[in-house]
């Protein structure tokens, strides 16, 4: 399972145990929240029947007194009440009265009249000075049909006189109930689908950096590493930047190491020259040969400093990490190409043709014109008497694609995989051997612009070498 994934599941479990201690403790409190109110309201309206209903009891006459009566018109009185959504069409008070025995002298549903209620908690408690209260099955068969009754005493002079006694029936308070669990548990639902979304947004934000880093540490080991990445976070930054100077250090490590072998194997042959043209000078050839073999001397000399002096620079362009990017034209960076090499091109009597409308890129101008010098030199060597070579530029979706292509013989299929490779060269018409670095050179320019560099033989004869620069160079 993906490290993203997994942080997933261990943010959204310890929500979701969260969400549903919370959930449960609001859910498991709304009923006893809803009755306790409910207990008040309860409490209010029998002590106010109470003293209303006191003059009836005294009367003898409370089944057809005030209290009696005011009911009577209460039931002749539908009611039209819509309480957030909840209809009310009755009133569902139960109320009823006993004397000081606790014998029912008032009931407003006109069912328990003479009977004796001494014994209930809400009678028998408050007939005694005590807080009152009960919750009773109206049918023994259904415990939801319990209905809670709250007792006030009635009082005169000071003595506890009778009992009222107010009931109203759990099932009204239902929906009421079941609104706020249902309300709850929406909101407790919706929470979880937040907090799903956040987490899935965190984690496709880490997922997305820990990508970044390890494309970026597989593209060390290919040829064209990708560039320093930015994950967004300093502890990431900090991880992206110890990759990277690692990377550099092994590098730098494994350069050092091939140069040096590199270097070591491609000087042998001009010190072995060197070294037999100064074997026969010593031995005081005569003039004339002497003058041939201090011409090779200096030859092999011109062309090992020439190898170093590449070396350098191909060293110093990959330690580069950014660039000075300018807005180059085309048009004249070709121009200034056939003018530096118009001598060449001449003694071969080679045309160069240039293809390119009025199209600027991005980019540093110095490193892009050596490395289209490189190619266009690499053509004019492999190019023979007459042919044509020429430059082009096009902008593509991806950028600007500058290409030099050559009516030459092309390139060996046995040296395609390794026409980039350090030191390696083909045999030229004119048998001088190059130093392999011209195309390691455009390769790494093309990976400072963040392009890419393509060569292919054409169809009909000769190399086309593709240079593309790569937005946002473009």
């Amino acid at each position: 399972m993906r490290i993203g994934m997994r942080l997933l599941l261990g943010y959204f479990l310890i929500v979701a145990i969260a969400a549903w201690f919370v959930l449960s403790i609001f859910v498991q409190e709304v009923k006893p929240g809803v009755r306790r109110a409910t207990e008040g309201t309860l409490i209010d309206t029998a002590t106010l029947l109470a003293e209303i209903g006191r003059d009836d009891l005294l009367s003898g006459s409370a089944q057809n007194g005030h209290l009696a009566q005011a009911f009577s018109r209460l039931h002749q009185r539908p009611l039209r009440a819509n309480i957030a959504g909840i209809q009310k069409v009755r009133n569902e008070y139960h109320v009823y009265m006993t004397d000081a025995q606790g014998r029912v002298v008032f009931d407003s549903a006109g069912k328990a009249l003479g009977q004796d209620y001494s014994r209930w908690n809400d009678v028998w408690l408050t007939l005694r000075g005590k807080y009152g209260a009960r919750s009773t099955a109206a049918h023994p068969d259904d415990p939801e049909s319990t209905v809670m009754y709250v007792a006030a005493p009635i009082r005169d002079q000071g003595n506890i006189i009778g009992v009222l006694s107010v009931g109203k029936p759990n099932l009204a308070m239902a929906p009421v109930i079941h609104r706020s669990e249902r309300r709850i548990l929406w909101a407790g639902g919706a929470l979880l689908g937040i907090a799903l979304l956040i987490g899935a947004i965190v984690v496709w934000w880490i997922n997305r950096s820990i990508g970044m880093l390890s494309r970026y540490a597989d593209s060390v080991t290919r040829d064209s590493p990708l560039p320093l990445p930015d994950p967004g976070s300093r502890e990431l930054r900090k991880l992206a930047q110890a990759l990277e100077n690692m990377r550099l250090r092994l590098e730098g490590k494994k350069e050092i190491e091939h140069y040096v072998h590199a270097l070591t194997h491609e000087l042998k042959s001009p010190l072995a020259a060197v070294r037999g043209a100064a074997e026969i000078l010593a031995e005081q050839p005569p003039p004339q040969v002497a003058s041939r073999f201090i011409e090779n001397i200096l030859a092999q000399n011109a062309r090992m400093q020439s190898l170093v002096e590449k070396l350098l620079t191909q060293a110093r362009l990959e330690n580069r990490v950014k660039i000075a990017p300018t807005t180059i034209d085309t048009g004249t960076l070709f121009s200034r190409l056939h003018d530096t090499r118009s001598t060449l091109l001449s003694a071969k009597r080679l045309r160069l043709d240039i293809d390119s409308p009025p199209i600027q890129c991005v980019g540093d101008a110095d490193l892009i014109e050596q490395a289209l010098g490189n190619l266009l030199d690499n053509a004019i060597d492999f190019t023979p008497e007459g042919g044509t070579l020429t430059l082009a530029a096009q902008a593509t979706s991806a950028g600007v694609a500058l290409s030099v292509a050559d009516s030459g013989t092309g390139i060996p299929d046995y040296a395609l995989p390794r026409i980039f490779e350090r030191f390696y060269s083909l045999p030229r018409a004119n048998g001088v051997k190059s130093s392999g670095l011209g195309l390691a050179f455009v390769q790494e320019v093309a990976r400072l612009h963040q392009g890419e560099i393509v060569l292919r033989n054409r169809p009909h004869g000769g190399v086309e070498a593709t240079l593309t620069l790569h937005r946002p160079f473009t």
